[in-house]
C-alpha cells in the first residue's frame, strides 16, 4: 500500500513537472492550459497505446505455441496459476538477455523475452523471470511504468525543443508574451534530469514487489535470485540497447556502466534483490507443482 501511494505521488509529480514546464516556457495562462492538455494527452496515449509503444521500441515479434512451445506453455501455466488471462507472448530479436511485460491491464497485456534470455537461463530460472513479469501485470505496474516513460519522454522532448529555439534565436521573444527566461533556462538544464530521477524512482519501488510476487507464484525464490545474478553478468557483456526511457520496463538494468549511483539506476541493486529473495525463501514453504 505504501509503495502504491509513493508511486501515485511520483506519477503526479511527473505530470506536474510537465505542466510547470509549459507554464514557464510558454508563459501565463496559455502555458498552463497547454501544459495541462499535454499532460492529459500523454497519459491518455500511454493508457491505450503503452503495449504497442514498448513492443515497437524493442522490435518484439509475436510468437505462437507452434513457434515457441516451451515458452508459450510456461506463460500459459503460470497465468493459469495466477488466475489471470494469458498475455500475448513476444520474442525480442536480441542476444542481450532480458525480459519485460507491458499493457494497461491483465486483459490487454504482453510478455516479451529476448532470444538471449532463452539461450542462457534454465527452465526454473526462466519460470521465475516470467512469474516476475506476470506480477507486474497483476499489479498494473506495466501501465504505471509506461505512463512514466511517456511523460518523461515528453518532458525531455519539450526541453530539447526549447534548447533548439535558444540556439537558433528563439530566446529573443518578448517576455510579456512569452515564457519566463529563467524558467526557460531551468527547463533546459534541470527538467530532463528531474523527470529521469522521478521515473527511475517509480521503477525501483515496483521491482521488489514483483520479485516477491514471483517467489510466491513459483514457490522458488532462489531460482529467480540465480536468474537475476546471471542476467546482470550477461548485461555487462551484451546490453539490450533501446530508448533509455523504456529501460525501467526491463527485469534487469541493461545499460551497463551508464548510471553513477542508485539515484540514477532504473532498478534496485541486484545484491539487495537477491538478499530479499533469500530472506523470503525462509518464510515460504517449498511448493511442488
Amino acid at each position: 500500500m505504501i509503495n502504491q501511494l509513493k508511486t501515485a505521488a511520483m506519477l503526479a509529480a511527473l505530470s506536474g513537472l510537465l505542466i510547470a514546464i509549459s507554464y514557464w516556457v510558454i508563459g501565463g495562462t496559455s502555458g498552463l492550459i497547454i501544459g495541462i492538455g499535454l499532460a492529459a494527452a500523454t497519459n491518455l496515449l500511454s493508457w491505450y497505446q503503452s503495449d504497442k509503444i514498448a513492443l515497437a521500441v524493442y522490435q518484439a515479434q509475436p510468437v505462437s505455441e507452434r513457434e515457441a512451445p516451451g515458452l508459450y506453455r510456461m506463460v500459459q501455466r503460470l497465468s493459469d496459476r495466477a488466475n489471470i488471462p494469458m498475455p500475448k507472448v513476444y520474442i525480442v530479436p536480441s542476444q542481450g538477455a532480458n525480459a519485460f511485460a507491458t499493457g494497461r491491464d491483465p486483459e490487454h497485456a504482453a510478455v516479451a523475452v529476448t532470444e538471449g534470455i532463452l539461450n542462457i537461463l534454465p527452465d526454473d530460472e526462466l519460470e521465475g523471470v516470467i512469474a516476475h513479469e506476470l506480477t507486474h501485470i497483476i499489479n498494473r505496474d506495466t501501465l504505471t511504468q509506461a505512463v512514466a516513460a511517456t511523460v518523461a519522454g515528453a518532458i525531455s522532448f519539450l526541453a530539447q525543443m526549447v534548447s533548439y529555439s535558444l540556439w537558433f534565436g528563439g530566446g529573443s521573444r518578448d517576455n510579456n508574451r512569452g515564457g519566463n527566461p529563467l524558467g526557460v533556462l531551468l527547463t533546459v538544464m534541470l527538467a530532463p534530469l528531474a523527470a529521469t530521477i522521478i521515473q527511475l524512482a517509480i521503477s525501483r519501488t515496483r521491482e521488489f514487489s514483483a520479485d516477491a510476487g514471483s517467489a510466491r507464484l513459483t514457490g522458488n525464490p532462489r531460482a529467480l535470485a540465480r536468474a537475476l545474478q546471471r542476467l546482470e553478468a550477461s548485461a555487462k557483456q551484451i546490453p539490450l540497447n533501446a530508448n533509455p526511457a523504456f529501460e525501467p520496463l526491463l527485469i534487469i538494468n541493461s545499460i551497463s556502466g551508464q548510471f553513477l549511483s542508485n539515484l540514477f539506476s532504473s532498478h534496485p541493486a541486484t545484491e539487495a534483490r537477491v538478499a530479499a529473495l533469500l530472506k523470503l525463501e525462509q518464510q515460504l514453504p517449498t511448493k511442488a507443482y
